[in-house]
């Protein structure tokens, strides 16, 4: 006891106490940081509204740091576009397991509203105009490469229905920009829910094919 107040014995009054030891981040943690965050600025801000300072800042290190792992803003960029590319075209691919075209379309339609509803922000990327080119193109070369996919089942049902398969990439690339721009559509209204709109845009798809003419002709005055 000193001066009438308790001291602990088992530690010196003259010693500091330890601060904590921050944990050092890997070089791939410190990677992964990096594009979470930049994912989310891109989305909120855009390209152009975000700035390697505030992609540093948001992550508690120097700008040097975004240069060594990315080479700048463009770097980082179209890393987190062409990973989002990936994830939609691997969602979008891997759902399609049905049997039955019908159920693949609606299988189609709910990947491309699940990774919405899941991965909002990169969605947002994906659908902006991009200021720099990525390896693996844009979200209309990524809509042609989905389309490609569901090219091969409509092949399929037009054949067995007596239609020119040749027609199929057309009409492929019809149903998926149809719902690719009811998803950016839903992203901001989010209603109806996300089964019912699938529904609604299967129907529509579905039954139009359904009462497809193998021939279809105009009846308006144009003709070319």
């Amino acid at each position: 006891m000193i001066d009438g107040v308790a001291t602990d014995s088992s530690t010196p009054s003259n010693e500091k106490p330890r601060r904590a030891r921050r944990t050092r981040m890997t070089g791939a943690e410190r990677r992964q940081q990096l594009l979470e965050i930049g994912r989310t600025l891109f989305a909120a801000k855009g390209f152009e509204g975000t700035s390697v300072e505030e992609i540093a800042a948001k992550a508690g290190v120097s700008k040097p740091v975004v240069y060594e792992h990315f080479g700048g803003k463009e770097g980082l960029y179209a890393v987190v576009v062409d990973r989002e590319m990936r994830r939609l075209l691997d969602m979008v691919t891997s759902s399609l397991t049905a049997g039955h075209p019908r159920e693949l379309c609606e299988q189609a339609a709910f990947a491309l509203l699940d990774y919405i509803e899941e991965y909002t922000d990169g969605f947002r990327i994906l659908v902006r105009d991009s200021p720099i080119p990525q390896s693996t193109g844009s979200f209309a070369s990524l809509i042609s490469d989905i389309a490609t996919q569901v090219e091969d089942i409509l092949g399929r049902e037009f054949k067995s229905r007596g239609f020119d398969p040749k027609l199929a990439p057309l009409y492929a690339q019809a149903l998926v920009g149809m719902v690719a721009l009811t998803g950016q559509w839903w992203l901001d209204v989010r209603r109806p829910k996300k089964a019912e709109v699938a529904a609604h845009l299967v129907n529509l798809a579905w039954h139009g094919l359904d009462g497809l003419e193998a021939k279809p002709r105009l009846i308006g005055h144009r003709k070319s």
